[in-house]
């Protein structure tokens, strides 16, 4: 038997990322914690629901469960092993060590101990609420392009890493920075809200701008220099451009941060007409006589 019974205890898959098993945990505990839970048999599926977790939320164990899977339980599935040697009267905490070796797990499943017995509900899930809420304020640039903010929360100074690309109202997960509790710590939440930019808009990964040239170059064409977020570059434009005439720069725009992929820059031109009351006596007269009304 090859199978993978620890992930199917928490009903994840064998893929899941860490916090697809956390949540599932979460889940599973609050319904079979004996406090809350008075059905036959809720303390024993509470106490396997801990011992899986225990073992897959930390890293060397779980890279060693996934090389061997349930041939570590003698070729049984987890529920058939701790069957096999009593249930909520045998002390898993000892096999278990036993198994995969090391300083324990924790001082015991879910509230387990020598003792058999349970702490309450709230000491023992107190770190349902560990983790921290809080809010971030992210300079439009830094958004685009990602960076570091160094931040204060709850008194600790910490660096935190701003991928690019990232959104308004969107949520970061620093892992480990939250409340602690025992040998448990909760994660640091933080909500980001991005500083309105004077020059950009931004709608998905696409980002719009206004750029301004000058009359001459819109009249015969040109060059322009532009700068813009993602780098400068130089913009082609041809002769006979109307106001509000729309480019697109594809690429330049913001980076998508599950796929990678970029988005597009929109320039809007406006035509920069110059005072007339600088130009020259000669030449603003022939322009007022030769210009199409």
């Amino acid at each position: 038997m090859s199978g993978k019974s620890l992930y199917e205890t928490l009903g994840v898959a064998a893929g899941a990322s860490d916090d697809e098993i956390k949540k599932a945990y979460r889940k599973l505990a609050r319904k079979y914690h004996p406090d809350i839970n008075k059905e036959s048999g809720a303390e024993e599926k509470f106490k396997e629901i801990n011992a899986a977790y225990e073992i897959l939320s930390d890293p060397k164990k779980r890279a060693q469960y996934d090389q061997f899977g349930d041939s570590m339980f003698g070729n049984q599935s987890f529920h058939d092993f701790t069957r096999s040697r009593g249930g909520a009267n045998f002390d898993l905490n000892d096999i278990l060590n036993q198994i995969f070796g090391g300083g324990g797990f924790n001082g015991g499943f879910g509230g387990f101990g020598k003792g058999g017995g349970f702490k309450s509900f709230d000491s023992d899930f107190g770190f349902f609420d560990a983790d921290i809420n809080a809010r971030m304020i992210v300079s439009f640039e830094v958004a685009i392009l990602g960076g570091e903010r160094q931040i204060e929360v709850a008194g600790e100074s910490m660096k935190i890493k701003i991928p690019a690309g990232i959104k308004d109202g969107e949520t970061l997960r620093v892992r480990g920075r939250g409340k602690a509790n025992g040998n448990q710590r909760g994660d640091l939440l933080l909500s980001v809200a991005i500083e309105p930019s004077a020059e950009y808009t931004r709608e998905g990964e696409d980002l719009t701008k206004t750029i301004f040239v000058p009359l001459k170059t819109a009249i015969f064409g040109g060059k322009t220099a532009v700068g813009a977020i993602t780098g400068d570059f130089t913009l082609k434009i041809p002769a006979g451009l109307k106001g509000g005439q729309k480019f697109r720069i594809k690429g330049a725009g913001a980076t998508d941060r599950k796929s990678g992929a970029k988005g597009d820059l929109y320039l809007i031109a406006q035509i920069i007409a110059p005072n007339g009351d600088t130009l020259d006596l000669e030449f603003a007269k022939i322009l007022q006589e030769k210009l199409p009304d």
